[in-house]
């Protein structure tokens, strides 16, 4: 008698497995199709003993570089590693400083795709992450059009989902497991795991109106579930386009034989959404702002992934400047 198949290979037949960080040398085991970064992962990579020979070379090649045009060459660097091991796509996050400013991040994100047109990869095979603020949707709208593709992160609302898929965005990620922390907070001692887990995890629940909001109006932008605190939240979103799953808990998948069933079915998505009482959104700038604005949730955690990605920006520049 065969043993059943671990959860994570059980997984990838109905979802696409994408490894969440930087340390390229971790994920090999786990087979990801692709990997995503951002400036937090590339920082935690950048300390790590054993990359310190690729920072340095980065270093040595670009003498008298400004820290700030080094972050660029090394976030590249980090990208170029990754593709060796992935088929797949990485996703590059341009600056988050640049979060409110629509010229600066096309700007940008221009030039991270030219760094990596210059080692020879084909624009296809990267994927530039964005915040999913007003000004970074309307700057993935002008990028999609020349054909660089966008990873909108930051995301923690339908409306900035819905405006991602308007402007036609190649792929969102919706952040499930700090939706859960900020409900988790709000809650306090009222929060129970048995009432507020599972299939009722509220990150798990955002994901699920976005996946039948998206099937139902034919949105062609692909949603990728990231930021998970446990497999659980992972499990409750099996059959979402793709994952975006951290090394440990890629490793506790691969070390589970639970049995894994698809939970998101496009033919779900008009009985889903009738239930919720949700109809297409008003886009517009004006309407966009007031949707995110009174939720509280979204507009809290947007400012505080940009604030933190902000921070970690700015140590990496410090740690290259040493």
């Amino acid at each position: 008698m065969t043993s059943p198949s671990n959860a994570l290979s059980q997984l990838k037949q109905l979802t696409t497995v994408v490894a969440d960080t930087g340390d390229f040398e971790r994920m090999q085991e786990y087979q990801p199709q692709d990997a995503t970064t951002n400036p937090s992962l590339i920082l935690k990579a950048a300390q790590q003993a054993n990359y310190q020979a690729l920072v340095n070379q980065v270093k040595s090649a670009h003498p008298g570089m400004t820290p700030a045009d080094l972050v660029d060459h090394i976030l590249v660097a980090f990208g170029l590693e990754i593709l060796k091991i992935v088929p797949g796509r990485v996703s590059t996050e341009v600056d988050a400083r640049l979060s409110f400013d629509t010229q600066a991040t096309i700007t940008k994100a221009k030039h991270l795709i030219a760094l990596y047109e210059s080692h020879g990869i084909d624009r296809k095979r990267v994927l530039i992450k964005l915040a999913g603020t007003w000004e970074g949707i309307q700057a993935a709208k002008a990028l999609e059009a020349e054909g660089i593709h966008c990873n909108m992160t930051l995301l923690f609302s339908l409306v900035q989902a819905a405006a991602c898929g308007a402007v036609n965005a190649k792929l969102i990620s919706p952040f499930v497991g700090r939706i859960t922390d900020w409900y988790k907070a709000k809650l306090g001692s009222n929060w129970s795991d048995v009432n507020h887990g599972g299939a009722n995890d509220p990150g798990v629940t955002s994901v699920k109106r976005i996946f039948h909001y998206y099937k139902h109006f034919g949105i062609a932008t692909e949603i990728m579930g990231a930021s998970f605190r446990n497999t659980s939240q992972i499990l409750e979103l099996a059959g979402c386009d793709l994952l975006t799953i951290s090394p440990e808990l890629l490793s506790d998948l691969q070390n589970s034989t639970a049995a894994v069933e698809k939970k998101l079915n496009a033919s779900d998505a008009a009985n889903a959404l009738a239930s919720e009482n949700i109809s297409a959104l008003k886009l517009d700038e004006s309407n966009f702002r007031l949707q995110l604005n009174n939720d509280a949730m979204a507009t809290e955690k947007l400012a505080e992934g940009i604030r933190n990605f902000c921070v970690d920006t700015d140590k990496l520049e410090t740690l290259l400047s040493k």
